[in-house]
C-alpha cells in the first residue's frame, strides 16, 4: 500500500479511465478527469514512471482467430523447500501457453491457467513439464466449457475506497 497513498482522486480517475480505454486521447482523458491536457499528460507520465501504469495492450477476441481451450490446473509439488518453488516457477516462465500462475493456500500449491489449441495440446504441455522434472507431484485439470464473465479491469475505486474516500 505504500505507493497507493501517494495517489489523489485525479490520479485514481486517470487509472480508471485508462483501464477502460488505453487508447483514449489525452484531450478526452483530460476532459474525463477534469483537467486540461497538459497537466493530464504530466500526470500520466508520472504514473508510468512511478510504475503505477505498467503497459498498454490490446484485448484480442481469440474466438475470431482460432479454436482454443482454457484449462485451469491445480498443481501440488513433491517438495516444499524454497528451491522447489523457485525451480518450478522458473520452468513455468518458459511455457508460452501458461497465462497465469498463482501460489495459493489450501489443498494444493499452485493454480495455473493455460490456453492451448486443444486438449491434446494441453496434454503435451503438461507431459513436457512432467518430463522436465520440475517438481510436480500431482496435478488436476479443469477444462473450461464456457466463460460467461471475464473482466480485465480491476475495481480500483472499490479496492482503495477506505484509503482514499474522496476518490469516490
Amino acid at each position: 500500500m505504500n505507493g497507493l497513498m501517494k495517489l489523489d482522486r485525479i490520479d485514481i480517475n486517470i487509472l480508471v479511465q485508462l483501464q477502460k480505454d488505453g487508447r483514449i486521447s489525452n484531450v478526452n482523458l483530460a476532459e474525463a478527469v477534469g483537467l486540461s491536457p497538459s497537466p493530464c499528460l504530466q500526470r500520466v507520465k508520472r504514473l508510468e514512471t512511478a510504475g503505477f501504469i505498467t503497459g498498454y495492450e490490446a484485448h484480442i477476441n481469440l474466438t475470431k482467430i482460432t479454436d482454443s481451450v482454457t484449462v485451469f490446473t491445480e498443481v501440488t509439488l513433491s517438495g516444499h523447500r524454497r528451491e522447489d518453488f523457485i525451480n518450478f516457477e522458473s520452468a513455468l516462465r518458459e511455457v508460452e501457453e501458461l497465462m497465469e500462475c498463482h501460489l495459493i493456500t489450501g489443498g494444493y500449491d499452485y493454480l495455473l491457467r493455460f490456453i492451448t489449441r486443444s486438449i491434446e495440446h494441453y496434454q503435451d504441455v503438461i507431459e513436457g513439464l512432467l518430463d522436465a522434472k520440475v517438481g510436480i507431484d500431482k496435478y488436476f485439470s479443469y477444462i473450461v466449457i464456457k466463460t460467461p464473465i471475464m473482466k480485465s479491469s480491476v475495481p480500483l475505486k472499490s479496492l482503495i475506497a477506505r484509503h482514499l474516500p474522496s476518490a469516490l
